[in-house]
Order: structure tokens, then sequence, then C-alpha cells
């Protein structure tokens, strides 16, 4: 019986982007008068300024622009010079329609996620990402596809041992669990009429080889007389197993039992 074992899928998830104002150019620094010199701590105190005014019109959330000819990207309807009109999304709309795309939250002067085209809040944004199967929490990074779940990469774990399982081969077992491949055969393998133990792939190999005789399981090796323990074959070639009384014999000695 050949089991081949699965490997789970890995997926980056870029998180969406915050949606931030066109940039405004700086205004370059004012020249020194002809024949002047610069003192050292009024350059300082330029490069002050501009670095707040760098760093003051990063923020994430739509420019305010005053209305135009434009025609809203939502409603669709013009903009009036006397309107108030956000520029985001590469579009420009009226202040009360560039609402979340979920909960129709304005968004006027709030981060927001460009969700293919449409803005959406933050809340909402992350409400709609997948949770882990395992610990339940949203997944705001790296997914990983498997069993038809979504898991955090350091949450796919052997549900027996609890080794990583990312990158590496898995089994999934009958309880719909991921388990490594050698606690899965642990759990789930059948066992050995004769030796009790599990049955399982040699090593480096994906196929499980088994005698199935009388609805039980058995090890090639195990596959033997149960009054004289010599081995039988179970292709039936050399010396076939022949059943009798629920038991397994040889010929020689299921004769021996028949004349009994």
């Amino acid at each position: 019986v050949a089991m081949k074992p699965s490997y789970p899928r890995l997926i980056f998830l870029l998180p969406a982007v915050k949606n931030r104002p066109l940039s405004v150019p700086t205004p370059p620094d004012p020249a020194p008068a002809p024949g002047c010199a610069v003192s050292s701590d009024m350059k300082k105190l330029q490069q002050r300024e501009k670095i707040i005014k760098y760093f003051d019109k990063d923020k994430p959330a739509p420019v305010i622009t005053s209305g135009s000819s434009k025609v809203c990207g939502k409603c669709g309807e013009a903009l009036s010079s006397t309107q108030t009109a956000l520029k985001a999304l590469d579009k420009v709309f009226h202040a009360s329609c560039f609402c979340c795309m979920s909960c129709c939250r304005p968004l006027q002067g709030l981060p927001f996620h460009d969700r293919e085209g449409s803005p959406q809040c933050e809340g909402c944004y992350k409400n709609s990402l997948p949770a882990c199967s395992r610990c339940g929490e949203k997944i705001t990074d790296c997914l990983l596809k498997a069993m038809g779940r979504c898991f955090h990469p350091r949450c796919f774990l052997c549900s027996t041992c609890s080794c990583k399982l990312e990158g590496g081969p898995f089994v999934a077992g009958e309880d719909n669990q991921p388990y490594c491949v050698q606690d899965y055969h642990r759990r789930f393998s059948p066992r050995c009429e004769s030796c009790k133990e599990p049955i399982i792939p040699a090593p480096g190999s994906e196929e499980m080889v088994k005698v199935v005789a009388l609805g039980k399981n058995f090890h090639v090796k195990c596959y033997r007389c149960e009054d004289c323990a010599r081995l039988l074959s179970p292709e039936g070639d050399k010396c076939p197993g022949y059943p009798l009384d629920g038991r397994i014999l040889c010929i020689k000695c299921c004769s021996k039992r028949t004349k009994q």
C-alpha cells in the first residue's frame, strides 16, 4: 500500500500598503543676500525646518483639495469648486463619499488600505484577514496553507511531538490533524498481528508493504507458520500459507493437523 506524505504550501502575504498623500515639493532654501555670509546656526535651523516639513507631509491620510470639474470616484457626480474634495487612490472623491468599503466609516484624515481600488479602514482590513487554524489569531504576514486550512508557519506543528512541519513532509491523520511521518505511522498505521509493532515504510521509501491474511496484517518478515514458525511466501510461489481453523500454516503443518 503506497502512502505519500504531503508538503505544506507557504504563501507570503504582503500587508496592504496604507495610501499616503501626494508629496508636495519642498521649496528650496532662500539664497543668502549678495555679500552676506550665512552663519552655521542659520544653516542648522534651515536644515531642521526642511526635515520637519519632510516628515510632516508623510501622513497616511487622503489629501484635501478644492473642488474641480472632475467627477467623484465613487458616486460619479461632478465636483464643484465650492466643495471639499479628497484625493486618494489616483481619484478624487466627495468628502462624504470617501468611506470604508465594508463599514461605510468616513475615512477623511484616517489611514486606510487599498483593497482592489476601494478604501478599507484599518479595523475592517484586520477582520478580513484569515485566522490561524491552531492559535486563532489573525495572520498578518506569512500564510501557510495545508489540509484546506490556514496556519502561521510557527503554528504548523505535529499534533503529537510538536515538531515544526514547515517545509517538510507531513501526513494528515484520520482526525484531520497534521503529523510528522513517524508519529503518523505510530498512531495510525496497522499493527502486525505477530509482533504487534506498526507496519511502516522502510527507511528511504514511501511505500508501506504488508501481508493481509484472514483479515489480519503482518510484516513480510512476520508472515510465518503459526506452528513451526517457517517463513511463508505472500506470493504463494515458494511456501504459501494455508488457513485452517483460523490459523495460518505451512503446507506441512496443515497436513499434520488435518490428519489428526
